[in-house]
């Protein structure tokens, strides 16, 4: 784990990552891992996915629990999180991580792709966090994290729905956190800036577009996503026991 900080309260916590088999969401399942959780993780990939789950066996003698499903159909969503539970034990945190940011101009949207593009981007995030919150009121709370991103501060051109689901991710991190509250669930959002992810580096982040990115942040390095998951490890351990409601910006000064 190298110079990583070791939580003990993560140790044996079971937690819930979607979209956990590639880029951020495959660091976070590590981090998680690495820490002795109990990682549970869904997402289309299944080869990605297989070969995580193999390599963290090696590492660990463990293998995280993953199940194949799309997020956007809320049954499934839902129930991959009570199987988890009945497999793993009690739920002490979930991670909304799984999302898509297609480009798209405005002129190109339609009333179907803005509804999908918001049940990837948003509508998951939500249902997953009512079942989760469900089953973490049921014993002595838990953390939620979704992940919004900095273009929700920004706002990139050719990118309307996908910015629109991650500034509401913010406000329903708010809104739940008050909800949830009184049954000791935290909800925290965080803002990743371009992380370097193989996704980012065979769609967009080109030679060009990361000098461009690098005349704009304030520490001139890659933000890899096993930094990300850093974040994600401090926001379930008991270390931040009284942060809710609250939006982290991970960007190396971006914003």
């Amino acid at each position: 784990m190298g110079q990583t900080t070791k939580y003990p309260s993560i140790e044996g916590r079971c937690v819930f990552i979607t979209g956990g088999a590639t880029g951020i969401g495959a660091a976070m399942v590590e981090a998680f891992a690495m820490q002795g959780a109990k990682v549970a993780f869904v997402d289309l990939d299944v080869a990605a996915a297989v070969a995580l789950c193999a390599n963290l066996q090696d590492q660990t003698g463990t293998s995280p629990w993953f199940r194949q499903i799309d997020v956007t159909d809320v049954d499934a969503l839902q129930g991959a999180i009570a199987v988890a539970v009945e497999e793993l034990g009690p739920l002490q945190a979930l991670i909304n991580n799984a999302a898509n940011d297609n480009r798209h101009s405005p002129a190109e949207v339609t009333a179907q792709s803005w509804r999908d593009c918001m049940a990837i981007n948003l509508d998951a995030a939500f249902f997953a966090a009512q079942a989760g919150a469900e089953l973490m009121a049921q014993q002595a709370g838990g953390s939620i994290i979704n992940f919004s991103s900095i273009n929700a501060l920004l706002g990139p051109s050719n990118m309307p729905g996908y910015v629109t689901a991650k500034a509401g991710i913010v406000g329903m991190t708010k809104a739940l956190a008050r909800d949830y509250g009184e049954s000791h669930i935290r909800v925290n959002a965080i803002l990743p800036g371009w992380v370097v992810t193989e996704r980012q580096l065979a769609s967009w982040l080109t030679p060009e577009a990361e000098a461009d990115w690098m005349k704009q942040v304030a520490l001139k390095e890659r933000l890899q996503p096993s930094e990300v998951a850093n974040l994600a490890l401090f926001l379930v351990a008991d270390d931040s026991r009284m942060i809710t409601g609250q939006s982290f910006t991970i960007d190396g000064g971006r914003t």
